[in-house]
Parts: structure tokens; C-alpha cells; sequence
């Protein structure tokens, strides 16, 4: 199960065997102004993945956010399984992703040529 509303996504999976793995995680994002890094988006997931909790609380600059926001929710949901399951990408079979892509270009005003901070490519 999956849902969709602008700031907030809510996607829930059941293990189909034991090797296998089951979560509930919501996910609420808004624009916000970090004072070191500026414009950026604030994420907060929270939930749980094979009955752990989960509340993590993470911020990614505008150039960062959208090449590597799945990317980070993933690592972070990684740190609750146990070797040797993987958590498949967030993104795998969910349209939701890709609504949630144009709702935060559309928050940040994000445009393509938008500049890079150099010290984020290191």
C-alpha cells in the first residue's frame, strides 16, 4: 500500500516469506532554511521496519535533494535490517516517487541549471 499527498507519503509493505521483509513508514518533507547550508528540504521518516521503530530526521540542501533523496531514505531504512536482508530502493515500483520529485522542484523552485555548492561534490 502506498499513498500520495503533498509533504507526506505513506507506503506500507508485508513480508511475502521470512527472508523477506515487512515496514510501515510515513514520510513528511517540507522546504526549510537551514542557516549553514540554506534552502533545502527537511525530511522525517517515521514508522517501522520488521517491527523496530524508526524516527529519523534528516535535511538535504536544495542541490542535493533531488539526486539523492531516495537514495538517503533507503540508506537510512538499510540500518534496521539485519544482514543479509536488503531494503529494496524506496523508489522500486512507486509512481508516488515521482509526484514526490515534482512537489519538492515545485517547493524549492528548482529549475534544470540550478547551481551545484563545489563542496558538495567532494
Amino acid at each position: 500500500m502506498a499513498k500520495y499527498e503533498p509533504g507526506h507519503v505513506h507506503i506500507e509493505r508485508t513480508a511475502l516469506n521470512s527472508s523477506d521483509h515487512s515496514y510501515d513508514l510515513k514520510v513528511d518533507y517540507e522546504a526549510f532554511t537551514d542557516p549553514r547550508e540554506g534552502r533545502g528540504i527537511q525530511f522525517h521518516m517515521k514508522g517501522s521496519i520488521e517491527g523496530k521503530p524508526v524516527d529519523e530526521a534528516f535535511f538535504l540542501p536544495k542541490d542535493q535533494v533531488l539526486p539523492s533523496f531516495l537514495m538517503q531514505l533507503s540508506r537510512r531504512a538499510q540500518a534496521y535490517l539485519a544482514p543479509p536482508k536488503k531494503f529494496e530502493s524506496l523508489a522500486s515500483p512507486h509512481r508516488i516517487y515521482d509526484w514526490m520529485f515534482e512537489d519538492i522542484r515545485a517547493k524549492l523552485d528548482v529549475k534544470s541549471g540550478d547551481p551545484i555548492k563545489p563542496e558538495h561534490l567532494e
